[in-house]
């Protein structure tokens, strides 16, 4: 009777199998696919932005885009004052939320 049993449990590696594709599935929906969707975001976004938008650098700098180039932009910060960045540089979320809150 005992072996019967026994037998009709589900064998110990196969368990452990499951387990680790389970784990698996956990951390690519939880872990690596928002971080992959976040970085197309970020990178649509940059490519959609044109000269005169208003704009917050990852290192907190505030200004219009000037001009365009390749892989960077011309940032007037204040009255000529031009600073050139590159287009990583140019932060998605601090730009939506400093949106409501350009200078005249």
């Amino acid at each position: 009777m005992n072996s019967i049993l026994l037998q009709a449990q589900p064998n110990g590696m196969t368990m452990q199998l499951l387990f680790m594709g389970a784990i698996i599935a956990v951390f690519y929906f939880f872990m690596i696919r928002p971080q992959q969707k976040k970085a197309k975001d970020q990178k649509k976004f940059v490519e959609e932005l044109k000269k005169g938008d208003y704009v917050v650098t990852i290192g907190g700098m505030h200004g219009r885009i000037a001009d365009t180039e390749d892989d960077t932009f011309i940032i007037e910060v204040e009255r000529g004052g031009r600073i050139k960045f590159s287009k990583s540089s140019i932060s998605m979320d601090s730009t939506k939320a400093a949106a409501g809150k350009k200078p005249a």
